[in-house]
């Protein structure tokens, strides 16, 4: 593992993710976001760490010339696969749950990111969960999102987390964030009406041996239309036989492209405005 000397030295870290680079956005636009969300981070107080992997070795704290590398050819990186991209020396892009992993190794505290995998809708056909949860739920760091990704099945998502034992803190709502809209999720767990309250909450947490927590920020603009097009989305990926990590990405490239860009817009606002938050409440932690 290479870990950047700022990063080793800073107080305040916040990690951010390598799939939204990669996959996430149309080519070229996701080093954009990813530049964008270290740029909000260090507004905020803290020290980003942009994680990956690159030529056998888990980078901690990515310069933007490596950040370039990553493209649709990199490999989506869950926890289980980080190890197996550093032996085989291949293009690695960390997923949240791949992030949370490094996390564990490297002690780093928060993460910003778009949203977070979960329950996928129809479960268990297919009985697909995503690994972030598992992650989350054994890695004592703070997920700033906004919500469960929009194509999952959000209450089973939410309920898996209570089973897990992982908080749900609405900042500043009552109610998750289901990514694109700020209305309509479950219930959360508490509520929080700023980064220090975030910030002491999750140490009494961890106080109390918790794992990680997740404190979900709404959108600054609602796109509450959104579901039908998500539906006809995940029908389309279906009949074109997209399965497990190929899902999330056929997916949003259909909404931005059925939805004239708007989805697009959005998913770069709110993944840099996550960034900002996570930074604030490192910083509060301090």
């Amino acid at each position: 593992m290479r870990v950047s000397d700022e990063i080793r030295e800073a107080r305040a870290v916040v990690a951010l993710e390598t799939t939204l680079i990669a996959h996430g956005f149309p080519p070229g636009d996701g080093v954009e976001v990813g530049l964008a969300s270290e740029r909000a981070v260090r507004d905020a107080g803290a020290v980003p760490a942009t994680i990956g992997v690159l030529d056998g070795e888990v980078v901690v704290g990515l310069t933007e010339s490596e950040l370039e590398r990553f493209d649709a050819t990199a490999r989506k990186l869950g926890p289980r696969d980080v190890a197996a991209a550093v032996v085989q020396r291949a293009l690695g892009a960390t997923t949240v749950g791949g992030t949370l992993a490094v996390c564990r190794a490297a002690g780093i505290r928060f993460m910003g990111t778009g949203g977070l995998g979960g329950v996928h809708r129809g479960y268990p056909r297919p009985p697909d969960v995503s690994a972030d949860l598992q992650a989350l739920a054994s890695t004592q760091t703070v997920v700033v999102s906004s919500g469960v990704k929009s194509l999952l099945d959000v209450p089973a998502t939410s309920e898996l987390l209570e089973t897990l034992g992982v908080p749900v803190l609405g900042f500043r709502t009552d109610t998750l964030p289901l990514f694109y809209s700020a209305h309509g999720g479950p219930p959360v767990s508490a509520r929080v009406e700023s980064a220090g309250e975030a910030a002491a909450l999750a140490r009494a947490h961890w106080e109390l041996g918790g794992g990680g927590l997740l404190v979900g920020r709404p959108p600054k603009e609602s796109l509450d239309d959104v579901e039908p097009l998500i539906a006809s989305a995940l029908r389309a990926a279906e009949t074109d036989g997209i399965r497990g990590g190929a899902v999330t990405p056929y997916v949003l490239a259909y909404l931005h492209r059925e939805s004239g860009g708007r989805t697009l817009a959005a998913n770069r606002e709110l993944v840099v405005d996550n960034a900002r938050l996570a930074g604030e409440i490192a910083a509060a932690a301090v």
